[in-house]
């Protein structure tokens, strides 16, 4: 089964969407070659969010999932996060070949040295009606990474199928 096949399938399972979430980041994951992929959901109204799933190529890689959803924390708000920032602001999905090279209004080095380690950067918005309700997140830890044209597709897809589910679910966990 072709890649792109195997996603739109897990996408179109009738099945509750943690099972999604969980069978879809493995795969998406090895498809990118990724080291980490992982699913923040927000609430844009409430500003309350949590990891609600999250795939490690190895356990040398933190796990980032929470346990309860939260209040966003202020450094986000602050927008010392320009990835984040741009999120809110319903911007195009950043693809960050190098966090150590990448142009400082697009990318806090330090701030994700800090709070995630990784090296190169897939940030794809998920967003409906100009409004933030999750971000996915492939990265690679060790080295840059050169996103292709295809990474590109692949994300662009997943964005389109995931986000009706995403919404639904946070709307459904948090009314």
């Amino acid at each position: 089964m072709q890649d792109s096949t195997i996603l739109s399938k897990i996408l179109s399972e009738h099945r509750p969407p943690e099972a999604i979430f969980s069978t879809l980041l493995p795969v998406l994951g090895d498809l990118l070659q990724c080291d980490r992929c992982f699913l923040y959901l927000r609430h844009p109204q409430t500003n309350i969010g949590k990891v609600v799933s999250c795939w490690c190529r190895s356990p040398e890689y933190p796990d980032v999932t929470d346990s309860d959803w939260k209040a966003e924390p202020t450094d986000l708000i602050n927008n010392e996060d320009p990835l984040f920032a741009a999120a809110l602001r319903a911007e195009p999905s950043i693809f960050v070949e190098d966090v150590e090279t990448a142009d400082p209004k697009v990318v806090n080095k330090d701030f994700e040295r800090k709070n995630f380690g990784h090296r190169a950067l897939i940030h794809a918005h998920l967003c409906d009606k100009n409004q933030l309700w999750g971000i996915l997140q492939p990265c690679v830890f060790d080295q840059p990474r050169v996103w292709t044209e295809t990474d590109r597709e692949i994300i662009s897809d997943v964005i389109d199928k995931l986000t009706p589910i995403v919404v639904n679910y946070v709307t459904s966990t948090q009314n």
